[in-house]
């Protein structure tokens, strides 16, 4: 792996576990063992590694938000999507839990990010429809409407919740809860013949609750 790279991985390492605000190219570098003046041939200040890792994020977000839907969409396809969804978003959560003060501080990143949370709206609604098509849900458009724009705040502020409520918990069960939330804003509009699939999803997420 090139030096360029490992800068890459090991800011975003000590992002996610630090928090962006509190990390500094000293504390990069002597991450890496490597002297500040090299990191600095590679990166010019922190605000480049912000900027190189959130290009790498929306990148990998939008090819999962534009990915081409099956015409035979179920309800165990749905939770599929959204829990990749939510695993690219946890893999850059440093973004999300501190995200006002990064788009502030950032306003490149703030413009980029909007575009990003309308293309997040879109797809939700991509899905409900596709879900509707298939007789999996019964909502009217404005219902769908809301519905869609309630998924995408549940994804933006998801962590903070979590985070709030239960401060150290195991990542694969912070993005199962992520998961069965979103479950839980669709599950009043499952048609009676896929009430079945949130009844699952609330005995799978009690066993893994259970686990931690």
């Amino acid at each position: 792996m090139k030096t360029r790279e490992k800068i890459l991985l090991a800011s975003l390492v000590l992002f996610n576990d630090e928090g962006e605000a509190n990390v500094t190219t000293v504390d990069i570098a002597n991450e890496l063992n490597i002297s500040p003046g090299n990191l600095y041939y590679h990166f010019h200040g922190k605000e480049e590694i912000i900027q190189e890792l959130y290009s790498g994020f929306e990148l990998e977000l939008t090819d999962i938000l534009e990915a081409p839907l099956q015409n035979s969409l179920s309800p165990q396809d749905a939770w599929f999507y959204l829990y990749i969804v939510f695993e690219q978003l946890f893999k850059h959560r440093y973004l999300y839990r501190n995200l006002n003060d990064i788009l502030q501080r950032y306003p490149e990143i703030d413009r980029r990010f909007r575009k990003l949370l309308e293309l997040k709206l879109r797809s939700a609604q991509a899905v409900a429809d596709e879900l509707v098509a298939a007789n999996i849900l019964d909502a009217s458009d404005i219902q769908l409407s809301r519905l869609c724009d309630n998924v995408v705040l549940n994804l933006t502020f998801w962590l903070n919740y979590n985070s709030l409520r239960e401060r150290h918990c195991r990542d694969d069960l912070t993005i199962h809860r992520g998961v069965f939330q979103l479950m839980s804003l669709i599950a009043p509009y499952l048609t009676d013949d896929f009430r079945y699939f949130y009844d699952d999803c609330c005995a799978l997420f009690e066993v893994l609750s259970r686990d931690d």
